[in-house]
């Protein structure tokens, strides 16, 4: 199982962040060891002082394929979740700096909390405009729609599957909207997802 991420795919994110809209999928990896799944805490870890959080739709991928083309990208879609894509922004401000790759601060162990559980598309209203939210301490702090995404999932599947060949059980991490923020010790974030029976939690986690 590989974890495939975008970056910046959500044009207010990015501007959030002060980055330019991207003219590609900004792609990265995490390793399987960045899955903190079953709702378990996430231990927040002495190498950062500015952990943010980031909601993502997540595709699991259903089966295997390289060069998808765009009338059958869909038809790799398992199921959908979500995820966090926990980011360490002082180690990535640092790596930026000094023009260095920036896994150490995205892709560190337990950095993707993953949603207990996962939903058929047939169970979503629009595979192509689903619904998402976070809370912190119950607040909502993220509202998103995949439709405002930069890259579509077809665009994103196509556009993966020419450098790395899908397999089953692989996770797409879509990109996040804006609304991202700083974690602190005792913080609780819950993420929702919308299917046509309407709101539904899909993650908790709470960091420690």
């Amino acid at each position: 199982m590989k974890l495939i991420c975008i970056g910046r795919n959500y044009a207010a994110h990015a501007a959030e962040l002060g980055n330019a809209r991207p003219e590609q999928p900004i792609v990265f990896m995490k390793p399987g060891s960045a899955v903190l799944a079953n709702n378990k805490p996430f231990y927040y870890p002495d190498f950062s002082q500015d952990i943010h959080y980031e909601l993502e739709v997540v595709v699991k991928i259903g089966k295997n394929g390289r060069h998808v083309q765009p009338p059958f990208a869909l038809d790799y879609v398992e199921s959908i979740g979500l995820g966090l894509d926990l980011t360490a922004r002082d180690l990535q401000q640092q790596c930026k700096e000094k023009g260095h790759p920036w896994e150490i601060a995205k892709a560190f162990d337990h950095s993707a909390p993953l949603s207990a559980e996962f939903v058929a598309p047939a169970d979503l209203p629009d595979l192509n405009d689903v619904e998402f939210s976070l809370e912190k301490n119950g607040e909502e702090v993220q509202h998103g729609h995949s439709r405002n995404m930069i890259f579509s999932l077809t665009e994103l599947i196509c556009y993966v599957s020419q450098y790395f060949r899908l397999q089953k059980g692989d996770l797409l991490f879509t990109g996040t909207p804006e609304g991202v923020g700083a974690l602190a010790v005792d913080d609780e974030l819950v993420g929702h997802l919308w299917t046509k029976e309407g709101k539904r939690e899909l993650l908790r986690t709470r960091v420690k």
